[in-house]
């Protein structure tokens, strides 16, 4: 079978004889006399395409052969004609080429080498021996940068035993007794590597970092390399806009305008805040002067409609701090409710979260707390009025009976 992918890495269409056909799993492997179609290697996904009207779902390489997987059976068998999905080529090309750049990169500035790498669909990552710093990293990104503008060639070869004994590589060659391909950046790198990669670095106009963290013995750096990572500059440009535009300033003001808005926020957060506390005091002395009064004890049952659940909290907290108070408040929002039932340390003769779990369970609910406040939620709206007559009635028949 002639391989054309190595030959040829920009060749997207071709023609080819289909000389053997293989069943396996309802699904038809299809071998060729010639293909361009990569069974994938060194860390880089294969092609995918079409074979005539078939779609190749697969393609893996065994025993020297590369099968194509389609789903239906190949009618014709002769001048095939056959296309590359060149957006996924390219993309795979971008990546393992980057990430060859940005291990020649650490290993040329910090004589730190690369240990594990994973090319993604939608990032890659390689991961760097030792702990590095954000300057270190964002140094070999600079540089990564200046090799793309510097076009250098990238070659791929196959060397001779004796060859290959006299090549100086990033790192140590893999044990096998195959053929070992090697690709050459110019004179910046050297690596043992089976992948695809674009004949120059200049193709891949931009590479760039989106982050770095520790990872076991080193640093695993995520990055974006070719169209993907001048897509990424294209939506944080469009970002960066939409900011400067919402805060009427221009770049070097944003972040200032940021800041801003943040000290802002918190002092309103503290007027409300404050706010709250004060119109909570009035609110508490409202509610008790309007509560059900059983016996000696105040009953207050109340439903809020879109009230800040936080707050409700907190007047309720505010409540059961009278004696001989008991609160069973509710909050309405949208198509889920919740339930917070609370009682004064002094109520000895009911239980906060054995009332709330009856009465949570006719609004289909989940709940608990502890005997004097309980809270829960639920999503039957429509029974919440059922709900709380329950527990307001099974309070006055325990108070009524206890007293």
């Amino acid at each position: 079978m002639e391989k054309l992918y190595y030959d040829n890495r920009y060749l997207k269409e071709f023609t080819a004889e289909i000389i053997d056909i293989k069943e396996i799993d309802n699904k038809f492997h299809v071998i060729l006399d010639k293909t361009a179609f990569f069974p994938g290697g060194g860390g880089q996904s294969c092609d995918i395409g079409t074979l005539e009207d078939q779609k190749v779902i697969d393609v893996y390489e065994k025993e020297e052969i590369v099968y194509h997987v389609v789903e239906k059976k190949p009618l014709k068998i002769h001048k095939v004609k056959c296309s590359i999905d060149w957006d996924r080529r390219q993309d795979g090309m971008h990546q393992h080429l980057g990430q060859h750049v940005l291990s020649g990169s650490f290993f040329n500035l910090f004589n730190a080498n690369t240990f594990a790498i994973h090319l993604g669909s939608d990032i890659s990552t390689v991961d760097i021996y030792g702990v590095l710093t954000e300057e270190q990293v964002r140094e070999a990104e600079r540089l990564a940068n200046k090799v793309i503008g510097d076009a250098l060639p990238v070659e791929s070869f196959v060397p001779t035993k004796a060859e290959l004994k006299k090549l100086s590589l990033r790192r140590a060659l893999p044990n096998t007794e195959e053929d070992i391909r090697i690709v050459k950046i110019g004179d910046f790198d050297i690596n043992a590597c089976c992948g695809l990669h674009p004949t120059s670095t200049l193709d891949l106009r931009l590479i760039k970092i989106k982050k770095f963290e520790k990872h076991k013995e080193g640093t695993r750096i995520e990055f974006l390399a070719g169209e993907r990572a001048i897509s990424d500059s294209f939506k944080k440009d469009e970002f960066q806009t939409s900011i400067c535009r919402y805060l009427s300033c221009n770049e070097n003001e944003a972040i200032n305008g940021i800041k801003n808005l943040n000290q802002n926020l918190r002092e309103a957060n503290e007027t409300n805040k404050n706010l709250n506390i004060l119109l909570a005091k009035y609110q508490v002395k409202e509610i008790l002067e309007n509560a059900a009064k059983i016996n000696n004890v105040k009953v207050i049952k109340q439903i809020f409609d879109g009230e800040n659940l936080k707050y409700v909290n907190n007047l309720t907290s505010k409540l059961i701090e009278n004696e001989n108070t008991i609160a069973l408040m509710a909050v309405k929002s949208d198509e889920k409710v919740n339930l917070l039932f609370a009682c004064s340390k002094d109520i000895k003769d009911i239980k906060m979260n054995e009332l709330l779990k009856d009465a949570i369970s006719l609004i289909d609910g989940k709940g608990g707390g502890s005997p004097f406040q309980a809270q829960g939620a639920g999503k039957n709206n429509s029974n919440l009025e059922s709900a709380m007559d329950y527990a307001f009635n099974k309070v006055s028949q325990i108070i009524g009976v206890a007293n």
